[in-house]
């Protein structure tokens, strides 16, 4: 269909039997044209196949009906097997689409990306943004939320920034795991930690600390970055630090798998010698040999209702300022 065909405003307002103002105010948005004359409008622009102009439409409406989703990540996390940003990615699109609303997805894992995020972003080529994965005082957040830009996270930012955030309960997730370690006779309790520059990393230790100081237990530490190769190496650290332990809690189940393979390589059975628990249960984890126990953290609803916040507060509504979701500890037969 060229130009010339296309239909006009003008024929669907004489297919709508209205105005030519009144199927403008419908396409725009309006919630001030009674339902019956919507429902005649979109009809007629159904029947005719009228196409909006996008560009005049976010004249009228200031609004670009689309949402950023920024992981402050470096590409070859964001698409390795790590499920966690694949499932926030999901949540936000289902959400979207049935918004009619587009998704624009940045990645911002270097000064560079950081700096063409805050471009983009400030010049309102997008009506909110959604910012998963913070690491440390970043202060893109707070600035935008400052500018009048609608934000919300997934975690607590750490600059202490007034911005809206849904998280997952890390600190209960982690006690519950490591108590069902003490209760079922585990006594040298070791934990392979997450960043400490991350809301995940800093949480996901204070439960395992808090656990094992209130049971009397010694803590045994090292450090990863939720992903395999690191999970690797802090248990043989691990291994060779504290040759007695008999339990291992890894913040990440990218780690826990490298640890289950790590444990093996060193003659230790699983769960006999050494019980192992993560944290995310992804697909993954229920096929590990053994079946990996771990934290469950309801990921796709996260990435559902950070967007859902982040549209109510588009809309200038009255929003959470904190949302927490329940974790769900899943027995298989690792620990």
């Amino acid at each position: 269909m060229t130009a010339a065909q296309r239909p006009t405003l003008e024929e669907v307002a004489r297919q709508a039997g209205v105005s030519r103002a009144t199927v403008s105010r419908v396409v725009n948005g309006s919630t001030t044209v009674a339902e019956p004359i919507q429902e005649a409008v979109r009809r007629a622009v159904a029947e005719l196949g009228y196409v909006p102009n996008l560009a005049a439409r976010s004249l009228v409406t200031q609004r670009t009906d689309s949402v950023a989703l920024v992981l402050p990540e470096a590409a070859t996390r964001v698409f390795s097997d790590d499920q966690v940003f694949p499932g926030l990615i999901r949540g936000a699109a289902q959400e979207l689409e049935a918004a009619d609303k587009q998704l624009v997805l940045m990645l911002a894992g270097s000064p560079a990306g950081h700096d063409r995020v805050a471009r983009y972003t400030t010049g309102r080529h997008v009506d909110g943004v959604l910012f998963a994965s913070l690491h440390g005082e970043d202060p893109l957040p707070g600035r935008l939320a400052r500018l009048g830009i609608p934000v919300v996270c997934s975690g607590r930012p750490l600059d202490a920034a007034d911005v809206p955030y849904i998280d997952v309960d890390h600190i209960g997730g982690v006690a519950r795991a490591t108590r069902y370690l003490i209760d079922n006779g585990r006594r040298r309790i070791a934990t392979i930690a997450g960043p400490q520059d991350m809301v995940a990393g800093i949480e996901r230790l204070a439960g395992y600390r808090d656990t094992v100081v209130a049971a009397g237990l010694p803590q045994m530490i090292e450090y990863g970055d939720f992903t395999r190769e690191s999970g690797t190496i802090a248990m043989r650290r691990l291994l060779a630090a504290y040759p007695d332990l008999d339990a291992v809690f890894a913040a990440s189940d990218l780690m826990a798998h490298a640890a289950l393979r790590a444990l093996h390589e060193a003659g230790r059975r699983v769960p006999d010698d050494v019980a192992v628990i993560g944290f995310d249960d992804i697909e993954t984890a229920a096929y590990t040999e053994p079946p990996l126990t771990t934290v469950r953290q309801p990921i796709v609803e996260l990435g559902r209702k950070m967007t859902r916040l982040l549209l109510a507060l588009a809309d200038g509504a009255e929003v959470e300022r904190a949302v927490v979701l329940p974790t769900e500890l899943v027995i298989r037969q690792s620990a």
